[in-house]
This record gives C-alpha cells, sequence and structure tokens, in this order.
C-alpha cells in the first residue's frame, strides 16, 4: 500500500485516500485487477446515497501503477473481504447519472409474486366487492308498535336487484316482524335506499333472496367456488356489524368442512366455513370473499363469547340452494331415512379389528342406524350396511349421494350394499320429500 501511494499524484491521491476511507467503515470493497502490462485498476463499489453525497468516481485508473512481483494474483491476498460485493462498472459522466442510477435502483425493489399476499391484497379485493354489499333493516314490533330493528347484511349477485342474505335476518321465525309486511329497508355503501321484498328462503340452510327493483345500474358481486379452499387460506368478511356499514375484517379459513353435530345443532348434517375473521350481530348474510374479490361463502353466525369463531355457508352449497330457488321456488330435499358415516383406512380397519364378518372394502358409506317406517326401512336397509354404488354409479361419500340424488322425490333409485361375510344385495329405494308442507 505504501509503495501504491508514493505512486499517485497529489490530487488522486486524496480520491484515493477518501476511497480507503468509506472501504474503511464498511461501505464498500476496494480491489485491484492488475495485468501483465502493468496497468492497474482500482475499483469500489459505493452505494448510491454516499455515491450522492461525497461524488466519488467509480473506477480509478493510473498506467504508471506497476504490480509488485510480490503481489498474488490470489484474491484474498489482494483484500478481498467476503462481506462485501463488488463490480466493476463504468464511470457515471455527471451527478445526473448518479441520480439516475439512484432512482433505478429504487425501482428495482421486489413486487409481491401473483400468488403472494401482498400490501394491497385484502384492500384490493374489498374494493372489488365492497359496492356490492348492502345493509338489510327489518322492522320487529307487536300488534302494530314498533320495538325495534333486525340489523343483516347481503350482497347483490345479479344486475336485476337479487340480493343473497340469510334467512333469519329477513324471515320472521317468532312472529315478531309483522310491521315489515315482508318489506326490507336497504341500503347500498353509495348511500342509495331501496325497499325490499324477500322472494325466497330456505330455513334449513339459513339462506334467502330479496329483491329490489332500481333504474340506475346496480354494483354486482362475483360468486367463486368454495371446493378448493383449504385451511390457511386467506379470507375477508365484509358488511354492517353492529349498524357500522362498509365494515372490513379479515382472517384465515380455519376448518372447510365444520359439521353442524360439531356445533351441537340438531336436524339435517351442513357443512360450514369455519374462519377466525371478526364476525358481530349484523355481519350476518353479508360476504366471505377471497383474495380475488370473488363471494366464496355466506357469514352466518358465531359463536358467542369467543373469538375468532365464526362460520359461513359455503358459496358451493348457496349456489346449488339458489337454483333450486329458480326452478321449484324452494329447496327439494329427497329424505331416505339413513344415518350415514363416511369410511376411510383408518375406520375401516378399526372396524375390522371389532368385527371379523365386517365386509372387505376401500371406501363406501357406512349405515349404522335406519329410520323405522322411512323409506329406506320399507326398502330393506339394515344397520351395518356399506353402500358402494347408487343409481349404477361408485359412491365414496355422503355428498356424492346427495348430488347424484338432486331433487329427486318419488324416482325408484338402486342402490348396492355390502353386508357382512361380503354378501352383496341390491335394494330399490324410493325418495320422499323432507319438507312437503314448505
Amino acid at each position: 500500500m505504501s509503495y501504491l501511494m508514493r505512486n499517485i499524484s497529489g490530487c488522486n491521491r486524496r480520491y484515493l485516500l477518501r476511497l480507503l476511507a468509506v472501504a474503511a467503515a464498511g461501505s464498500g470493497l476496494l480491489y485491484s485487477k492488475s495485468n501483465s502490462n502493468a496497468r492497474t485498476t482500482v475499483s469500489l463499489k459505493v452505494p448510491v446515497p454516499l455515491r450522492e453525497s461525497l461524488w466519488l468516481p467509480l473506477q480509478i485508473t493510473q498506467d504508471t501503477f506497476p504490480r509488485p512481483s510480490s503481489l498474488s494474483s490470489d484474491p484474498w491476498q489482494l483484500g478481498l473481504l467476503p462481506l462485501f460485493s463488488s463490480r466493476i462498472g463504468s464511470v457515471p459522466s455527471s451527478d445526473s447519472d448518479i441520480k439516475k442510477e439512484a432512482s433505478e435502483a429504487l425501482r428495482d425493489d421486489p413486487k409481491p409474486c401473483c400468488n403472494c399476499l401482498g400490501r394491497d391484497t385484502i384492500a384490493n379485493a374489498a374494493a372489488r366487492i365492497g359496492p356490492a354489499v348492502v345493509n338489510l333493516s327489518v322492522p320487529q314490533g307487536f300488534y302494530g308498535l314498533t320495538t325495534g330493528k333486525s340489523i343483516g347484511s347481503g350482497t347483490i349477485i345479479d344486475k336485476d336487484g337479487t340480493i343473497l342474505t340469510c334467512a333469519h335476518v329477513v324471515v320472521d321465525f317468532q312472529g315478531m316482524r309483522g310491521l315489515s309486511k315482508g318489506k326490507i329497508d336497504v341500503t347500498l355503501q353509495d348511500g342509495r335506499t331501496f325497499e325490499g321484498t324477500v322472494v325466497n328462503a330456505d330455513l334449513p340452510s339459513d339462506i334467502a333472496i330479496v329483491k329490489i327493483c332500481s333504474k340506475t345500474p346496480l354494483p354486482t358481486a362475483k360468486l367463486g367456488s368454495s371446493s378448493k379452499l383449504r385451511p390457511g387460506d386467506w379470507v375477508v368478511a365484509m358488511g354492517c356489524p353492529l349498524s357500522l356499514q362498509n365494515t372490513i375484517t379479515a382472517g384465515i379459513v380455519s376448518c372447510v368442512d365444520r359439521k353442524s353435530s360439531d356445533l351441537g345443532l340438531g336436524g339435517m348434517q351442513r357443512e360450514y366455513l369455519q374462519t377466525d375473521c371478526a364476525i358481530n350481530g349484523g355481519n350476518s348474510g353479508g360476504p366471505l370473499v377471497n383474495v380475488d374479490g370473488e363471494v366464496i361463502g355466506v357469514n352466518i353466525m358465531k359463536v358467542l363469547a369467543a373469538d375468532g369463531l365464526g362460520f359461513a355457508v359455503p358459496i358451493d352449497s348457496v349456489s346449488k340452494i339458489i337454483k333450486h330457488f329458480k326452478k321449484s321456488g324452494r329447496v327439494v330435499r329427497p329424505w331416505l331415512g339413513l344415518k350415514m358415516v363416511d369410511l376411510n383406512d383408518m375406520i375401516i380397519s378399526q372396524l375390522k379389528e371389532r368385527d371379523a364378518t365386517f365386509p372387505n372394502v376401500n371406501k363406501g358409506i357406512l349405515v349404522p342406524m335406519v329410520t323405522p317406517g322411512s323409506p329406506a326401512d320399507r326398502a330393506g336397509f339394515r344397520p351395518g350396511d356399506i353402500v358402494i354404488e347408487l343409481d349404477g354409479k361408485p359412491v365414496a361419500s355422503i355428498n356424492e349421494i346427495i348430488e347424484i340424488m338432486g331433487d329427486r322425490v318419488g324416482v325408484p333409485l338402486k342402490v348396492l350394499v355390502k353386508r357382512a361375510n361380503d354378501s352383496l344385495v341390491t335394494l330399490t329405494v324410493i325418495p320422499e320429500d323432507s319438507n312437503p308442507d314448505m
């Protein structure tokens, strides 16, 4: 180094000293690149902010720098430090070039990938669907006296004014809504108000349809799919909790198939999406949204005195209900009178250990109970039967049975069951309407 300093002129020596000072402070890396022609290049990589403040050249070249024979070509012996990185680049011709390079460095910041959660991901999802989320208000009272209002949320899903919401928000369960006469006060995010009418409601699923009429265009929300949701997926709950319109909360999917029996709910078996989004009174009927801004569920309830335990009806189930509304004006549910359990490898293995006569199957639906007097009882079903085919199609889950039956009430269906000691039996069952009075 002393040899190097003696062969540098005064002006260039000052530049080199300033470069060495920066390198010693840990802001860059000084090294030399030499060749056999005794031409040596000294280069320093200086961060952009320091270059702007010091205005140092990136490269100094001196033809009079002979390389001492004692210097090795090994970069470690030339003073390269593994804690830094450097490259030889062109010399900025002016101060404007340096500032231009600094601005380009700022633009090179990594951006979130298309499948990553970015700073604006939730905000963008909420912005896509927000205008279609509405506040619903239903007067309550006795004998013509107003005692309060039922507050809920909904989503406009069609330009004709179709609003998707919860049945318990708009339907009279306890005879307390005589004042409403089927009319609902609907308020949009932009402040417009309408009078809505309940056109369809399904109490078992707690889904209802409200209709409004508008002379001006209405915002609509896009329905997504809930079949590919996984625990841990990000979701957004939107609505009007406690009458606070345009409220957004975010969280994740906690469970994609929470059974109604897990929640202590009687009646027919239903499945819900469980989330940890903040849900409160007034959120009922509002949309559960994915990060693409699509409705993937309808918020329906929360567990009282608990945080982060909210539940929504999956949008795939809701879409089927809407199709029933359009076709029949109500949901037609065929009833067989069977209690059924999906089988998996672990359950099958355990049942075989308990009973040596248990049939050899690797999938199917176990029938642990048959309702006396039901269509299944009349068809000859027995407890312990395993359903392996319905209407000529192999089945492995209750959902597949429901899908195949559809709304076929009064239509005979062939069922192949397997019994103890691997005996196969074909039964014919005629489903009945589970709600004939609706």
